[in-house]
């Protein structure tokens, strides 16, 4: 497999594509595991805490089995460019539901006086979750770049943004339980409601790739052509050459 800078052409043998594919779904079947145990202890002690933020970052975690169950079924398929649309638009929606959910528990939560326990559960799977999720969202920006994959480099970001939201969290949880600030949790809350409906709008228009051109160079009679994998400007077309 050939590197270029971003905006040139890179070409794929089938090798490197199948090979580059499965590693993809080995990636997406580690975010899916990890983030639904992730989901589970969150929302748990977000309800025993009484803690929007927390609860808040738990469904978060379900966005990314989402996510990764996305990527898993994108490529299941023998093209798996042809549903590069479909995919982001719905991950889109999954973040668009999780901002609106997390923004109206946070308001409720602000103007209510709610005041939430200290989670001790909470502050240690944040800290787990900042040391985790850069690595993870690392390689699959290095395997979505190589294959210029809108979604899979979609899936790296909202990655990423769960690191920052671990660190936003653990900010506000650890500020709640040393201060006695409880109007820091539903910040914390709207913070992450707020990034969850830029990332969806992110992913509804296509941003954040930066590919170049990928030509998929495969035998003859066994493979075809795919002129344009969308309209969007994340990621010039994906072709698929016969030699």
């Amino acid at each position: 497999m050939s590197s270029s800078p971003q905006g040139a052409t890179a070409t794929l043998t089938k090798e490197d594509r199948d090979r580059l594919g499965r590693r993809t779904q080995l990636l997406a079947g580690a975010s899916v595991a990890y983030n639904l145990v992730e989901a589970v202890i969150a929302v748990t002690a977000g309800l025993i805490a009484g803690s929007v933020a927390l609860v808040g970052f738990g469904l978060d975690s379900t966005v990314e089995v989402a996510s990764g169950l996305i990527i898993v079924w994108q490529f299941r398929h023998a093209m798996p460019e042809t549903r590069e649309r479909q995919a982001l638009r719905l991950m889109a929606l999954a973040f668009f539901a999780l901002g609106a959910y997390v923004a109206v528990e946070s308001v409720r939560a602000l103007v209510g006086g709610s005041e939430p326990d200290p989670s001790p559960v909470g502050i240690t799977l944040a800290a787990v979750s900042l040391l985790i999720m850069p690595f993870l969202s690392w390689a699959q920006r290095r395997t979505g770049r190589a294959l210029g994959s809108r979604t899979v480099v979609a899936d790296s970001t909202q990655t990423l943004l769960c690191t920052y939201l671990s660190a936003v969290l653990l900010v506000g949880l650890v500020l709640n339980a040393t201060l006695g600030w409880s109007w820091a949790d539903p910040v914390a809350g709207l913070v992450i409601a707020a990034v969850a409906v830029r990332e969806g709008l992110d992913a509804w228009r296509g941003e954040g790739c930066a590919c170049g051109q990928i030509v998929v160079d495969i035998p003859a009679g066994h493979g075809s052509r795919c002129e344009d994998t969308g309209s969007d400007d994340c990621c010039a077309t994906v072709r698929v050459v016969e030699h």
